[in-house]
Formats: structure tokens, C-alpha cells, sequence
């Protein structure tokens, strides 16, 4: 790297990333999300089973909705009654946890993966996502690397979360509103 380089991507290595299976499966994947899985037709029964069939664990009676997309779904875990809303997207190079009664609203963004911005190759610094039990992700709210949402916490519609959101308490775009009765 030059030393009048602050940041040189073609240096990148991508350390400490797993896609966790074979070129092959993630290909096939890419084709079923993108002509099946995310589409309006099919009926949202299917969603489930399609996700199960490439290594995701999810429980029963959970609904997900179209224009749905996922990166990874063997590293994906839903647990039973939980709604996946339109247009949210799990990006998740890492493990995406999420817990029972769970509503994900449309244009969610759960998304595990960033970069190192002190890295001069600007090298991955990612980390898993865990939705407890009750959680409530408001519509288009953003949900970043490494964080935890507590139990029957809510995160508020276009709210930014890049650190834990304690149980029984609301995120807004402002920031935490308290814990909820």
C-alpha cells in the first residue's frame, strides 16, 4: 500500500467472513430469492418452507410477506408467530437471531455486516443481531451490527439502532424514550 494511501480496497482481504456454504448453494439461493422467494405470488406459506430448505431455522406460524430479502438463510433463526413485513431486508453475514412474537415491519433493515473504518484494507467488523421475544422493529427502522433488542422493546419507524435496546423500552429517531409499563 502507498504510504500516501489512507485507504487502499484493493488490499482488501475480507478476514474473518464466512459465507458459511458453497458457491454453488449461494448461487442457487440468489436464483430462488430472485425469481421465487421475494415475489408476489407466491403464497406467503411457501416463504417459510423455501427459507427452511436452504438451512434457516423457522418456527411456526410465522408470516412473511413479499419483496422480503435475506443473504444468508442458514444463518438465519425466526422463532414461532413472527411477521416479516414487505420490503425488509436481513443482511446477514452473521448469525440474525430472532425471538417469538416478533413483528418485523415493512422496510426493516437488520444488517450485521460493516467495515473497519480504521482498517487501511477496510476490513470487515461485523457482528450477529439478536430480536428478542415481543420486539416490535418499526417500519424502515435501521438496525445495525452487534446490537441486541431487549424484549417487548419497540423501535420506532426510521429510527437507527447501533447499540442494545434494553428490554420494555422505546427507540426513536431521538433516541431511547424510557422503559414502557
Amino acid at each position: 500500500m502507498s504510504n500516501s494511501a489512507f485507504r487502499s480496497l484493493a488490499e482488501f482481504k475480507g478476514t474473518g467472513y464466512s459465507k458459511g456454504r458453497p458457491v454453488l448453494v449461494q448461487a442457487i439461493w440468489f436464483a430462488v430469492q430472485n425469481m421465487v422467494f421475494s415475489k408476489w405470488w407466491l403464497p406467503a406459506a411457501f416463504r417459510p418452507i423455501i427459507l427452511r430448505l436452504f438451512g434457516a431455522q423457522i418456527g411456526n406460524a410465522v408470516l412473511i410477506r413479499h419483496r422480503v430479502r435475506v443473504l444468508w438463510p442458514w444463518k438465519l433463526y425466526i422463532g414461532d408467530n413472527c411477521w416479516v413485513g414487505e420490503d425488509a431486508w436481513i443482511l446477514n453475514l452473521e448469525p440474525v437471531t430472532i425471538g417469538h412474537d416478533v413483528c418485523i415491519s415493512q422496510g426493516a433493515f437488520l444488517c450485521t455486516g460493516s467495515h473497519d473504518m480504521s482498517s487501511p484494507t477496510f476490513e470487515y467488523d461485523n457482528g450477529p443481531i439478536r430480536v428478542d421475544d415481543e420486539a416490535w422493529i418499526g417500519a424502515q427502522a435501521m438496525i445495525l451490527r452487534a446490537v441486541t433488542i431487549g424484549r417487548a422493546a419497540v423501535v420506532a419507524a426510521r429510527a437507527r439502532v447501533s447499540e442494545n435496546v434494553p428490554p420494555r423500552s422505546v427507540m426513536t429517531s431521538g433516541g431511547l424514550r424510557g422503559v414502557r409499563s
